[in-house]
């Protein structure tokens, strides 16, 4: 690790006008400064900020320094998010990660890692190792001929079924953007993942309301039952009426480079019955657009069947 500078601002006008990398939970920064990943001169330490706090209202409002812990455990958030936040690193990492460094966590992609090797995101222009390496834990959604590495945070796939939105703060002021704009895919650029722009602060998260988000869950499949990230893993929420689904929300995680939202399966699953073969004819869908690598490709049927066991999960008491 390098040397650096650390202040600790008391104020987000402070933080906003001091330039530097900022440190909440730290469970990724940390991790990459010792590595020589991110190298920065000044941390600006922002856990004073008054940026806390969990309502309900008209949706829910979630601070970015909440833990995840806190959020997994607060009665009023949808299973799918506690779900997802409960199934994420360890229960020490839950205590100090904080839910807008979750939406900020880097690739886990060990290439990236390692700074003795290429990697497009962390060197433009340097090469993608994995394409022609060790690829089992890439992305088949969403890949480039620059990266295929994925995306690692399992609630941000949930907050995207949701239709989720990150508020912004910088010294020009305030702004709001859908989480379904604020990750990009990597195309020619992979070192531009996010909207953030320089100077910026994600100050809280708004989830809007949608009452039948109670019948949620999150399904995450890993080599090993904790402390692991996706292979895959599938956020869904359902509204049943009268025997048949309503109405559906599907997002997937693990196989992207950023969170993936499904809406071809989702609109086969609108007015479907409550049947494995309808469940398993809109999950055919999941896989359309997809590009495997040589160690990846078990990926497209392990997508397909990771949507119907959740589907199977949430109907159980239905069908």
């Amino acid at each position: 690790m390098r040397p650096f500078e650390l202040t600790a601002p008391t104020t987000v006008e402070d933080a906003l006008a001091t330039p530097g990398t900022f440190l909440a939970g730290g469970t990724t920064l940390v991790d990459l400064m010792k590595l020589n990943v991110l190298t920065p001169h000044q941390v600006l330490d922002i856990n004073e900020l008054p940026l806390r706090g969990i309502e309900t209202g008209d949706g829910l409002r979630i601070g970015a320094l909440e833990r995840m812990s806190d959020i997994a455990a607060h009665p009023d958030v949808y299973p799918m998010i506690s779900r997802a936040l409960l199934l994420s690193a360890s229960q020490q990492l839950r205590n100090m990660a904080s839910i807008g460094g979750n939406l900020l966590q880097r690739t886990r992609c060990t290439y990236f890692r390692d700074v003795a090797t290429p990697c497009n995101k962390r060197e433009p222009g340097s090469g993608c190792p994995a394409i022609g390496g060790a690829n089992r834990m890439h992305a088949v959604l969403g890949t480039s001929d620059s990266c295929v590495a994925t995306h690692a945070s399992d609630v941000a796939v949930a907050f995207l079924a949701l239709d989720a939105q990150v508020r912004l703060a910088s010294a020009d002021g305030t702004r709001t953007v859908a989480l379904a704009d604020f990750y990009r895919l990597p195309g020619d650029t992979p070192d531009v993942e996010n909207d953030l722009r320089p100077g910026e602060l994600i100050t809280e998260v708004v989830v809007p309301k949608l009452d039948w988000a109670s019948r949620s869950t999150y399904v995450k499949v890993r080599d090993r039952q904790s402390y692991e990230f996706a292979l895959c893993s599938a956020a869904i929420a359902l509204d049943i009426q009268d025997g048949r689904i309503a109405d559906a929300r599907v997002a997937v995680g693990g196989v992207g480079t950023v969170p993936w939202r499904l809406p071809a399966v989702e609109e086969a699953l609108r007015g479907a019955p409550l049947t494995q073969k309808s469940f398993e004819e809109a999950a055919s869908l999941a896989a359309d657009g997809a590009k495997s690598l040589p160690d990846n490709g078990f990926k497209l049927s392990l997508l397909k069947r990771t949507i119907i066991r959740a589907l199977l999960e949430l109907t159980e008491g239905d069908r």
